[in-house]
Protein backbone atom coordinates (compact mmCIF):
# COMPACT_ATOMS: atom_id res chain seq x y z
CA UNK A 1 0.00 0.00 0.00
CA UNK A 2 1.44 3.36 -1.03
CA UNK A 3 1.34 6.39 1.26
CA UNK A 4 -0.69 9.34 -0.08
CA UNK A 5 -0.94 12.84 1.35
CA UNK A 6 -2.40 16.07 -0.04
CA UNK A 7 -0.46 19.22 0.84
CA UNK A 8 -2.35 22.51 0.59
CA UNK A 9 -0.30 25.69 0.23
CA UNK A 10 -2.22 28.99 0.30
CA UNK A 11 -0.48 32.06 -1.15
CA UNK A 12 -1.34 35.78 -1.46
CA UNK A 13 -0.99 35.82 -5.24
CA UNK A 14 -3.16 34.94 -8.20
CA UNK A 15 -3.09 31.66 -10.12
CA UNK A 16 -1.78 33.59 -13.14
CA UNK A 17 1.01 35.23 -11.13
CA UNK A 18 2.01 31.91 -9.59
CA UNK A 19 2.66 30.33 -12.98
CA UNK A 20 5.53 32.76 -13.53
CA UNK A 21 6.62 32.82 -9.88
CA UNK A 22 6.84 29.04 -9.65
CA UNK A 23 9.00 28.68 -12.77
CA UNK A 24 11.27 31.55 -11.72
CA UNK A 25 11.70 30.08 -8.24
CA UNK A 26 12.38 26.57 -9.57
CA UNK A 27 15.20 27.94 -11.70
CA UNK A 28 16.69 29.94 -8.82
CA UNK A 29 16.37 27.08 -6.33
CA UNK A 30 17.98 24.69 -8.80
CA UNK A 31 21.10 26.86 -8.95
CA UNK A 32 21.21 27.03 -5.15
CA UNK A 33 21.17 23.20 -4.97
CA UNK A 34 23.83 22.50 -7.61
CA UNK A 35 27.61 22.26 -7.27
CA UNK A 36 30.50 19.96 -6.47
CA UNK A 37 29.39 17.12 -8.75
CA UNK A 38 25.87 17.08 -7.35
CA UNK A 39 22.63 18.83 -8.13
CA UNK A 40 20.27 19.09 -11.07
CA UNK A 41 20.91 18.19 -14.69
CA UNK A 42 18.27 19.29 -17.23
CA UNK A 43 17.95 16.86 -20.15
CA UNK A 44 14.79 18.20 -21.77
CA UNK A 45 12.59 21.28 -21.52
CA UNK A 46 10.17 21.44 -24.43
CA UNK A 47 6.47 21.82 -25.34
CA UNK A 48 4.36 18.65 -25.46
CA UNK A 49 0.88 17.65 -26.58
CA UNK A 50 -0.69 14.25 -25.90
CA UNK A 51 -4.26 13.01 -25.40
CA UNK A 52 -5.60 16.55 -25.73
CA UNK A 53 -3.28 17.86 -22.99
CA UNK A 54 -0.79 20.62 -23.87
CA UNK A 55 2.01 22.09 -21.83
CA UNK A 56 5.73 22.02 -21.11
CA UNK A 57 7.63 18.76 -20.56
CA UNK A 58 10.83 18.58 -18.54
CA UNK A 59 13.18 15.70 -17.77
CA UNK A 60 15.76 16.31 -15.06
CA UNK A 61 18.29 14.14 -13.27
CA UNK A 62 18.97 14.73 -9.57
CA UNK A 63 22.44 13.75 -8.33
CA UNK A 64 22.00 13.77 -4.54
CA UNK A 65 24.49 11.36 -2.96
CA UNK A 66 25.22 13.65 0.02
CA UNK A 67 21.65 14.88 0.43
CA UNK A 68 19.98 11.70 1.69
CA UNK A 69 19.86 10.49 5.31
CA UNK A 70 22.86 8.51 6.55
CA UNK A 71 20.88 5.35 7.29
CA UNK A 72 19.72 5.18 3.64
CA UNK A 73 23.27 5.54 2.30
CA UNK A 74 24.17 2.39 4.24
CA UNK A 75 21.82 0.35 2.04
CA UNK A 76 22.30 2.18 -1.27
CA UNK A 77 25.11 1.02 -3.58
CA UNK A 78 27.47 3.63 -4.97
CA UNK A 79 25.93 5.42 -7.93
CA UNK A 80 22.36 4.39 -7.06
CA UNK A 81 21.31 7.73 -5.56
CA UNK A 82 20.47 9.28 -8.91
CA UNK A 83 16.82 10.16 -9.54
CA UNK A 84 14.95 10.98 -12.72
CA UNK A 85 12.19 13.59 -12.59
CA UNK A 86 9.77 13.83 -15.49
CA UNK A 87 7.17 16.60 -15.34
CA UNK A 88 4.20 17.53 -17.51
CA UNK A 89 3.20 21.13 -16.79
CA UNK A 90 -0.25 21.69 -18.30
CA UNK A 91 -0.90 24.62 -15.99
CA UNK A 92 -3.01 25.02 -13.87
CA UNK A 93 -2.60 21.23 -13.62
CA UNK A 94 0.87 19.70 -13.27
CA UNK A 95 2.08 16.12 -12.91
CA UNK A 96 5.56 15.03 -11.81
CA UNK A 97 6.99 11.50 -11.56
CA UNK A 98 10.28 10.73 -9.78
CA UNK A 99 11.94 7.33 -10.37
CA UNK A 100 15.21 5.56 -9.66
CA UNK A 101 16.86 3.16 -12.11
CA UNK A 102 18.36 1.00 -9.35
CA UNK A 103 14.99 0.36 -7.62
CA UNK A 104 12.95 0.32 -10.83
CA UNK A 105 9.24 -0.46 -10.11
CA UNK A 106 9.83 -0.65 -6.36
CA UNK A 107 10.11 3.13 -6.03
CA UNK A 108 8.35 6.21 -7.29
CA UNK A 109 7.11 9.59 -6.12
CA UNK A 110 4.14 11.07 -7.97
CA UNK A 111 3.12 14.69 -7.39
CA UNK A 112 -0.10 15.95 -8.97
CA UNK A 113 -0.95 19.61 -8.44
CA UNK A 114 -4.02 21.67 -9.09
CA UNK A 115 -3.71 25.45 -8.71
CA UNK A 116 -7.04 27.02 -7.73
CA UNK A 117 -8.10 30.63 -6.89
CA UNK A 118 -9.29 29.82 -3.36
CA UNK A 119 -8.07 29.38 0.21
CA UNK A 120 -7.70 25.61 0.18
CA UNK A 121 -11.35 24.77 0.79
CA UNK A 122 -11.97 22.26 -2.01
CA UNK A 123 -12.26 18.67 -0.85
CA UNK A 124 -10.95 15.95 -3.17
CA UNK A 125 -9.94 18.39 -5.90
CA UNK A 126 -8.11 15.52 -7.65
CA UNK A 127 -11.36 13.52 -7.87
CA UNK A 128 -10.06 10.32 -6.34
CA UNK A 129 -12.45 7.44 -5.79
CA UNK A 130 -14.09 7.44 -2.36
CA UNK A 131 -12.08 4.53 -0.93
CA UNK A 132 -8.75 6.12 -1.93
CA UNK A 133 -9.72 9.61 -0.75
CA UNK A 134 -10.70 8.42 2.74
CA UNK A 135 -7.12 7.21 3.24
CA UNK A 136 -5.51 10.49 2.12
CA UNK A 137 -4.08 12.72 4.85
CA UNK A 138 -4.56 16.46 4.23
CA UNK A 139 -1.61 18.59 5.38
CA UNK A 140 -1.99 22.38 5.44
CA UNK A 141 1.18 24.42 5.06
CA UNK A 142 1.32 27.99 6.41
CA UNK A 143 4.21 29.81 4.73
CA UNK A 144 4.26 32.46 7.48
CA UNK A 145 4.67 29.97 10.34
CA UNK A 146 8.38 30.07 11.12
CA UNK A 147 7.98 27.47 13.89
CA UNK A 148 7.84 24.70 11.26
CA UNK A 149 11.12 25.83 9.68
CA UNK A 150 14.33 24.31 11.01
CA UNK A 151 17.15 26.54 12.24
CA UNK A 152 19.32 25.26 9.38
CA UNK A 153 16.70 26.26 6.78
CA UNK A 154 15.67 29.62 8.23
CA UNK A 155 16.70 32.82 6.44
CA UNK A 156 15.50 36.25 7.56
CA UNK A 157 15.21 37.54 3.98
CA UNK A 158 13.06 34.51 3.08
CA UNK A 159 10.59 34.93 5.98
CA UNK A 160 7.08 35.98 4.82
CA UNK A 161 6.35 37.17 8.38
CA UNK A 162 9.10 39.80 7.93
CA UNK A 163 9.04 40.54 4.20
CA UNK A 164 7.06 43.29 2.47
CA UNK A 165 6.95 43.57 -1.29
CA UNK A 166 7.97 46.93 -2.71
CA UNK A 167 6.17 46.36 -6.00
CA UNK A 168 2.89 44.86 -4.72
CA UNK A 169 2.70 46.04 -1.10
CA UNK A 170 1.94 42.48 0.06
CA UNK A 171 3.28 41.31 3.38
CA UNK A 172 4.49 40.99 6.01
CA UNK A 173 2.15 38.09 6.72
CA UNK A 174 0.84 38.12 10.29
CA UNK A 175 -0.40 35.10 12.29
CA UNK A 176 -3.97 35.49 10.94
CA UNK A 177 -3.07 36.46 7.37
CA UNK A 178 -5.16 33.72 5.74
CA UNK A 179 -8.23 34.67 7.77
CA UNK A 180 -7.72 38.29 6.73
CA UNK A 181 -7.78 37.26 3.07
CA UNK A 182 -11.35 36.03 3.52
CA UNK A 183 -12.49 39.62 4.08
CA UNK A 184 -10.14 41.36 1.65
CA UNK A 185 -11.22 42.00 -1.93
CA UNK A 186 -8.08 43.81 -3.10
CA UNK A 187 -5.59 41.00 -2.55
CA UNK A 188 -5.40 37.90 -4.76
CA UNK A 189 -5.32 34.43 -3.28
CA UNK A 190 -4.74 30.88 -4.47
CA UNK A 191 -4.00 27.39 -3.27
CA UNK A 192 -1.65 24.75 -4.64
CA UNK A 193 -3.23 21.34 -3.95
CA UNK A 194 -0.29 18.91 -4.14
CA UNK A 195 -1.27 15.23 -4.05
CA UNK A 196 1.85 13.20 -3.26
CA UNK A 197 1.93 9.42 -3.69
CA UNK A 198 5.04 7.63 -2.41
CA UNK A 199 6.00 4.00 -3.04
CA UNK A 200 9.17 2.48 -1.59
CA UNK A 201 9.14 -1.31 -1.61
CA UNK A 202 12.09 -2.57 0.40
CA UNK A 203 11.54 -5.12 3.13
CA UNK A 204 12.13 -3.68 6.58
CA UNK A 205 12.47 -0.11 5.37
CA UNK A 206 9.23 0.64 3.51
CA UNK A 207 7.27 2.48 6.21
CA UNK A 208 10.27 4.36 7.56
CA UNK A 209 11.41 5.59 4.16
CA UNK A 210 7.92 6.49 2.90
CA UNK A 211 7.35 8.60 6.03
CA UNK A 212 10.79 10.16 5.64
CA UNK A 213 10.07 11.11 2.02
CA UNK A 214 6.77 12.74 2.98
CA UNK A 215 8.52 14.65 5.77
CA UNK A 216 11.07 15.88 3.24
CA UNK A 217 8.39 16.81 0.69
CA UNK A 218 6.64 18.95 3.33
CA UNK A 219 9.96 20.61 4.14
CA UNK A 220 10.65 21.31 0.46
CA UNK A 221 7.13 22.65 -0.20
CA UNK A 222 7.38 24.91 2.86
CA UNK A 223 10.81 26.35 2.08
CA UNK A 224 10.11 26.70 -1.65
CA UNK A 225 6.89 28.66 -1.21
CA UNK A 226 8.40 30.89 1.46
CA UNK A 227 11.11 31.74 -1.06
CA UNK A 228 8.60 32.21 -3.88
CA UNK A 229 6.65 34.82 -1.93
CA UNK A 230 9.75 36.66 -0.70
CA UNK A 231 11.16 36.74 -4.25
CA UNK A 232 7.94 38.27 -5.68
CA UNK A 233 9.59 41.58 -6.57
CA UNK A 234 12.06 39.65 -8.77
CA UNK A 235 9.41 37.83 -10.81
CA UNK A 236 6.06 39.65 -10.62
CA UNK A 237 6.77 41.75 -13.74
CA UNK A 238 8.22 38.91 -15.85
CA UNK A 239 6.43 37.35 -18.83
CA UNK A 240 6.42 33.70 -19.88
CA UNK A 241 8.83 34.64 -22.69
CA UNK A 242 11.20 36.02 -20.04
CA UNK A 243 10.87 32.75 -18.10
CA UNK A 244 11.69 30.56 -21.12
CA UNK A 245 14.82 32.60 -21.81
CA UNK A 246 15.78 32.34 -18.15
CA UNK A 247 15.28 28.56 -18.17
CA UNK A 248 17.58 28.15 -21.18
CA UNK A 249 20.27 30.20 -19.45
CA UNK A 250 19.77 28.25 -16.21
CA UNK A 251 20.17 24.91 -18.01
CA UNK A 252 23.61 25.97 -19.25
CA UNK A 253 24.56 27.42 -15.88
CA UNK A 254 23.57 24.26 -14.00
CA UNK A 255 25.88 22.16 -16.16
CA UNK A 256 28.79 24.42 -15.29
CA UNK A 257 27.91 24.59 -11.59
CA UNK A 258 27.62 20.82 -11.24
CA UNK A 259 31.17 20.35 -12.51
CA UNK A 260 32.83 22.76 -10.13
CA UNK A 261 32.91 24.10 -6.59
CA UNK A 262 31.44 22.50 -3.49
CA UNK A 263 28.20 20.67 -2.80
CA UNK A 264 25.55 23.29 -2.05
CA UNK A 265 21.99 23.62 -0.80
CA UNK A 266 19.64 21.58 1.33
CA UNK A 267 21.20 18.80 3.40
CA UNK A 268 19.46 15.69 4.65
CA UNK A 269 17.42 15.95 7.83
CA UNK A 270 18.55 12.79 9.60
CA UNK A 271 16.18 11.23 12.08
Amino acid sequence: MTLIKEYRVVLPCSVEEYQVGQLFSVAEASKNETGGGEGIEVLKNEPYEEDGEKGQYTHKIYHIQSKVPTFLKMFAPEGSLVFHEKAWNAYPYCRTIVTNEYMKDDFFIKIETWHKPDLGTIENVHQLDASTWQNVTVVRIDIADRSVVSTADYKLDEDPAEFQSTKTGRGPLGPAWKNELVHKTDCPRMCAYKLVTVKFKWWGLQTRVENMIHKEEKRLFTNFHRQLFCWIDKWVELTMDDIRRMEAETQRELEELRRQGDVRGTTAADE
